[in-house]
């Protein structure tokens, strides 16, 4: 069956051995985003409230808005952006992960590796 508007249908690339699933409930307050991290297993999300612009390693920047879903693979990729394009809003979103035991669900990634891997990075909309 095809996904329809707001629905996901991706395969995780790798699952861990023996996973721990977590489902949390996200909330961006106005003037904040998320920092450049990257998951210990694949995510999906679906977006409750607000809009975010999203960038993973490898893809374009992209506005995601209230009732449309993305997906991580985890592992290596970086997750370059979760940023809002109005400041005044919130973001509000559901997600849920597929994490490797004993990781930490999300590990930031430090200016230093952000700058060996540019290459990796898309071309930027802005």
């Amino acid at each position: 069956m095809a996904p329809g508007e707001g629905e996901l249908d991706e395969s995780p690339p790798f699952i861990p051995d023996s996973p721990e699933f977590m489902t949390v409930l996200i909330e961006v307050p106005p003037g904040e985003g998320i920092p450049p991290h990257r998951q210990s297993g694949p995510l999906s999300a679906y977006v409750l409230e607000g809009e975010m612009i999203f960038e993973l390693e490898g893809q374009p920047e992209r506005l995601v808005r209230a009732g449309e879903a993305v997906f991580e693979p985890g592992g290596d990729v970086i997750h370059y952006q979760t940023t809002k394009p109005r400041p005044d809003t919130w973001l509000r979103f559901l997600a849920t992960m597929i994490m490797v035991p004993g990781q930490p669900m999300q590990t930031l990634v430090s200016d230093e590796e952000l700058e060996q891997r540019r290459e990796r990075r898309a071309p930027r909309l802005s």
